[in-house]
């Protein structure tokens, strides 16, 4: 499997694409602020043609670049539908004032084609298998994507602003939540195993084992099910 990324604007949100090796199709993942060129250079490099993008949450450092590079390559864009709305209304997940314009007053749209995700949707694209977990708490649309452990490796969650390496996602948004995302923590994270590499949408990769002995955030909570620890 082919896993690239790269930190994407002003935000420095993590933009992926994944493939089931190079030279194959891929998915883009959250593709934010003046992404497009970071995209087209992974691309390139790795031989890969885009196939759709998903969106781990509606935040504007994640979406930016979506309907221009849904536009470019005539892919689909998923999304959860609580967040949807963000797409054509950003503004809508920040807390301005009267008067106020987020970004000058920049206009956003939806790509022409939106598909929207389900807890526990499970997405078969281009070899590969993706499982998606509702994850409230930063938005009220906020999900994970799963990719499942290999023979040659560990599973992989991209967690998007729920979990973070030392951290959480903020919760003092428009549609966040503190006990709702301590809720979703233990629901979606802590049952992995340990040794699932977590990509988030900020900042470096962890594991679930590392943040469980040490993320301030998850010392108090447990897994709503499943095991506690990896192999």
């Amino acid at each position: 499997m082919l896993v690239a990324g790269f930190p994407a604007g002003s935000f420095v949100a993590n933009c992926y694409v994944v493939a089931p090796a190079p030279g194959e199709q891929c998915v883009i993942i959250d593709p934010g602020q003046d992404a497009e060129g970071g995209i087209a250079e992974l691309l390139a490099a790795h031989r890969l043609s885009p196939a759709a993008v998903l969106l781990t949450h509606g935040h504007i450092d994640h979406v930016w670049s979506v309907a221009p590079v849904c536009g470019a390559t005539g892919i689909p864009a998923y999304i959860h539908p609580g967040d949807r709305a963000l797409l054509s209304d950003p503004a809508r997940g920040f807390p301005l004032g009267p008067g106020q314009e987020l970004f000058a007053g920049l206009r956003f749209t939806e790509p022409d084609d939106v598909r929207e995700l389900g807890d526990g949707t499970v997405l078969d694209l281009v070899g590969l298998r993706l499982t998606v977990d509702h994850a409230p708490g930063h938005t009220e649309g906020s999900v994970t994507f799963r990719l499942p452990a290999e023979p040659a490796g560990p599973g992989i969650v991209f967690s998007g602003d729920l979990l973070f390496a030392g951290s959480i996602g903020r919760t003092d948004l428009p549609g966040g939540d503190y006990q709702t995302i301590l809720r979703s923590l233990a629901r979606v994270c802590l049952p992995l195993p340990d040794e699932t590499v977590v990509l988030a949408g900020h900042g470096p990769q962890t594991t679930i084992g590392a943040e469980r002995r040490a993320n301030p955030f998850l010392a108090a909570l447990t897994p709503a099910s499943g095991p506690a620890k990896g192999l």
